[in-house]
């Protein structure tokens, strides 16, 4: 008779991630949207059994799997830089994002060690061209560029 009752928390628990995981998603696409070089809004996604959503951006990596407890868990990874600049400050407010997405002040339930670090990308841009050479399990998608109102303006004093 527990076995139910456990099978019930881990798949709110499981929820708790997933909903976490695509508010993280959501917040990674429209940083990247107001990318204006085309090839860093390139994407690669992948949706299988144990790989509930994966993607692959040449800036920054998000995954959220079913680990084998079947428990989820979202992996992420960056491509690093040596000094600062406007892309390095996306992926910084990734992690930031990341974070404070799966506090336990902000979620319901906690789900802080749903954050796994036991392997990360700190090549993301390689990961992107290897996996887009393999090409084997993922369908490739474009982000659709968004004008930023600091874009608007330096555009409007060119003009």
């Amino acid at each position: 008779m527990k076995q139910p009752a456990i099978q019930s928390q881990q798949l709110t628990y499981n929820d708790a991630v997933q909903e976490a995981y695509f508010k993280i998603l959501k917040q990674l696409r429209n940083q990247l949207a107001t990318i204006e070089r085309e090839e860093l809004r390139y994407t690669l996604i992948r949706k299988d059994e144990n790989i509930i959503h994966e993607f692959v951006n040449p800036l920054c990596y998000l995954r959220l799997e079913c680990r084998s407890y079947g428990l989820f868990g979202i992996y992420y990874g960056i491509e690093t830089f040596e000094k600062a600049n406007e892309y390095s400050a996306i992926t910084a407010s990734f992690v930031r994002f990341i974070y404070k997405l799966t506090s336990k002040e902000s979620t319901a339930l906690n789900i802080e060690n749903c954050v796994r670090t036991d392997w990360m990308i700190t090549n993301a841009s390689e990961l992107y061209e290897y996996i887009e050479e393999r090409q084997k399990h993922h369908t490739f998608a474009l982000i659709k560029h968004r004008v930023t109102a600091s874009q608007r303006k330096r555009m409007l004093s060119v003009a």
